[in-house]
């Protein structure tokens, strides 16, 4: 592919990330006032649990499936996602069981539901970017998140409480794998009801053994970051202070994820397509020096803005919230070059180093929010997570620009 194409693909993906992310940003002054903070601390605790689950769901072999060698072997990856994926859900039925039964979340026992959806989404994605369908992956997106922040309020309207929340993006994300299905057309379910004999796939799977070795730790470690935060917030300052947060992460990192799932979508088959690994790493270079002055941009207004964007947007009872994203800044903006770069690691088989640093992180940043905790609450928790991965992203930045691409194999 080349850099028009990459560019070409990066912006159909960002046309429906856009909008996919717009009725969700549109839509937040409604839901905040439709649902209270302790609503979205009780909802966002949860459903980062489902996503920290959904995340490993398929174990991470739907990542190999740009790097398969012709459609068999993708399909037999597959198939073996697949299996992998109904062995998460009936995992996620025991934990969702023991969650209500001690607690009484009766949320918790619709977890299944939620991690079969993430992850079905998941992994039918990046079959979707194997065959290059940028189009259907930016409406399963549209559909997926701006999808779900119409149910949410028109549960919201309806009374249904912080289970409007949940069903919500639930349904939303059934709608988007079932589109990705029919649309993109596995060869997945063909493969199982045939019954591939066991020795053909633990083949292919032994074969790509670094992505459940390496790289499910390293995605779990990330995603538990914001399920940690959130019982540490919930723990020390209550309910309603883990929605202030929750809400202001949502919406803070929302220009992010709709640009960094464009790009990285892109980039990642550039990477592991590219016969010259010089041009791979312009590709990259250039990647990152155009995401850091855009990520500078967000910060900057948040800096300058963010209690009274907050308050004029969802009300005065969230300007903390806006106190609470000024705090972030620095952090957001690195985070917006970092977000996307997950994929490089993968395409040039750096999961070892990916994972022991991505661990590195999580202790850095529960600490910083420790200590901001321990010192002022709410808003100094986000300046201690912002002084603390300062160093962090630099690293590991840093470390990227230079790599050795021409020895990655």
């Amino acid at each position: 592919m080349s850099r028009s194409a990459l560019w070409r693909a990066s912006l159909t993906l960002l046309t429906g990330s856009v909008a996919a992310q717009a009725l969700p940003l549109l839509l937040g002054p409604w839901l905040t006032r439709l649902y209270d903070p302790e609503a979205y601390g009780r909802f966002s605790l949860v459903w980062s649990v489902a996503i920290n689950l959904a995340v490993v769901g398929s174990a991470r072999y739907e990542f190999a499936l740009p790097l398969a060698s012709d459609d068999e072997e993708a399909a037999r990856l597959a198939a073996i996602c697949t299996r992998l994926v109904a062995i998460s859900t009936a995992a996620a039925c025991f934990i969702g069981a023991v969650w209500a039964f001690c607690t009484g979340e009766t949320l918790a026992w619709a977890l299944p539901v939620a991690v079969l959806a993430s992850s079905s989404v998941q992994a039918l994605t990046m079959w979707a970017t194997r065959a290059q369908a940028f189009g259907w992956l930016s409406a399963s997106r549209v559909l997926q998140h701006g999808g779900g922040a119409v149910l949410q309020v028109v549960l919201g309207l309806a009374a249904w409480g912080v289970a409007g929340l949940w069903w919500g993006a639930i349904t939303a994300a059934v709608l988007a794998a079932l589109a990705l299905a029919a649309t993109t057309r596995p060869k997945a379910g063909w493969l199982v009801l045939a019954g591939l004999p066991a020795p053909t796939l633990w083949a292919t799977a032994k074969a790509y053994r670094d992505f459940p070795l390496l790289n499910t730790p390293h995605a779990f470690v990330a995603t538990a970051q914001d399920t940690l935060t959130l019982l540490l917030l919930s723990a020390w300052l209550g309910d309603a202070s883990a929605g202030l947060w929750a809400l202001a992460l949502r919406y803070l990192k929302a220009p992010a994820t709709l640009v960094g799932g464009a790009v990285s979508s892109a980039l990642y088959p550039q990477l592991t397509q590219a016969l010259d690994p010089q041009e791979s790493r312009r590709h990259l270079r250039h990647t990152m020096v155009v995401l850091m002055w855009m990520g500078l941009g967000w910060a900057g207004l948040l800096m300058l803005a963010g209690p009274t964007l907050f308050a004029w947007a969802f009300g005065e009872s969230w300007r903390e919230a806006g106190y609470l994203a000024q705090a972030l800044g620095p952090y957001l903006a690195l985070h917006f070059v970092a977000s996307p770069l997950g994929v490089v690691t993968m395409a040039w088989r750096a999961q070892a180093w990916a994972l022991r640093l991505s661990v590195l992180g999580l202790l850095l940043f529960a600490g910083g929010l420790i200590v901001g905790l321990a010192i002022g609450g709410l808003v100094a928790a986000g300046w201690g997570v912002s002084v603390a991965m300062l160093g962090y992203f630099g690293y590991y930045l840093g470390t990227l620009w230079r790599w050795p691409v021409s020895t990655r194999s």
